[in-house]
């Protein structure tokens, strides 16, 4: 069943309908690239960290007007093609009530790590409880506030897959392996599947609180999904993936055109045929494939990618270079959306990236480069 868009979305009013971001999302190219950067919001950026002084992580995800600068901050900087928005993967956790707080240099820690069949039935009863669109009204004000100042560039919502957040949840924390998280996975399926359910329906109920405040496009990130097998992936993953992806895909404008969706994991190249099965439009692709042997995969499917953030720190000569060759690449996709192959390290000059992004502009849209 779907939902249709308010009439003041930028999708519906025609902001951002022809962008090239959002084209680029349905399939289709436009004269030139779209280009923007995970992580492009935040740590790199001067500006951001003087905004920060003082100021915890989650507190500053939950102060709209706060959230939305920062998510602008790089759209005025670089001249990128789309804004991600800026908040954390466990906002919606801490939103529902879930001791989870953001420790700097090691990332999200939860106070009760949740690591039996008991455990997950109380922390899904909790979530179903409280989640409600209600509880996300500092979210949905701060995509507000942002479309308002974005014009014609796209919003990009997003939210953390459901792996990804249930691996934090059973570890406790960052964790190099998730021996925990497999090891319940493997152990109690059930259990597992229960608490993954429960959060790919909270990431769904964040994703239509930014969509139906004006998010153009959507990306689900899952961080950790590259140290699973694909059978790991296809029979414990995959199902609870989908509920935010297809839940998304639900909305639409009145002529019919709904909201599409970016799926992207780190160390996911063996995953990603069945990363796209999940309900996903735009296949995000990391570094460590390239393009075309990712579209071999993935034929018809429009790609996103893949520039090495190494390349950043190499010169402008060696990363355009590069960048030239991953935009060759990415022409025998549909489209292609230019973006790193993970997240703008905290060490990048920012003027780096806004030359890239003046260099990818000069660049054919179609990615054909003799």
């Amino acid at each position: 069943m779907s939902t249709i868009l308010p009439a003041d979305h930028p999708l519906v009013d025609g902001r951002t309908d022809s962008s090239p971001l959002v084209r680029a999302s349905r399939g289709q190219r436009s004269e030139t690239l779209p280009i923007w950067f995970m992580r492009q919001a935040g740590r790199s950026l001067p500006e951001y960290r003087k905004l920060r002084e003082g100021i915890e992580m989650l507190d500053s995800c939950l102060r709209p007007e706060l959230a939305s600068e920062i998510t602008l901050q790089p759209v005025r900087r670089h001249g990128v093609d789309g804004a991600v928005f800026f908040s954390d993967i466990v906002v919606p956790l801490k939103l529902a009530g879930i001791d989870v707080e953001i420790v700097p240099g090691r990332g999200p820690v939860f106070a009760n790590p949740v690591r039996d069949a008991a455990g997950v039935r109380e922390f899904a009863a909790r979530l179903r409880g409280e989640t409600s669109l209600e509880m996300f009204a500092p979210i949905a004000e701060a995509v507000r506030l942002t479309v308002t100042e974005l014009g014609s560039t796209p919003l990009i919502g997003f939210a953390g897959a459901p792996f990804t957040l249930a691996a934090y949840i059973v570890e406790g924390g960052p964790s190099k392996d998730h021996l925990r998280a497999r090891g319940l996975m493997r152990s109690d399926p059930d259990a597992w599947n229960e608490l993954a359910t429960a959060i790919g329906e909270i990431s769904a109920a964040f994703l239509e609180t930014q969509i139906l405040a004006g998010a153009s496009v959507v990306q689900l990130f899952d961080s950790w999904a590259g140290s699973l097998s694909r059978e790991s992936y296809r029979t414990s993953v995959a199902s609870s993936s989908a509920i935010p992806l297809r839940h998304a895909a639900t909305f639409e404008t009145p002529a019919g055109e709904r909201i599409r969706s970016i799926h992207f994991g780190v160390g996911t190249g063996e995953l990603l045929a069945d990363m796209h099965e999940t309900g996903g439009d735009v296949q995000g692709v990391d570094d460590r494939i390239p393009l075309d042997e990712a579209a071999r995969r993935l034929p018809g499917v429009p790609l996103q990618g893949n520039i090495d953030p190494a390349t950043l720190f190499a010169g402008d000569a060696v990363l355009h270079e590069h960048t030239l060759d991953v935009v060759r690449r990415g022409a025998v996709a549909p489209a292609h959306i230019v973006n790193l192959g993970h997240g703008v390290p905290p060490e990048a000059d920012p003027t780096v990236l806004t030359r890239l992004v003046e260099y990818v502009h000069t660049l054919p849209g179609s990615g054909v480069i003799e």
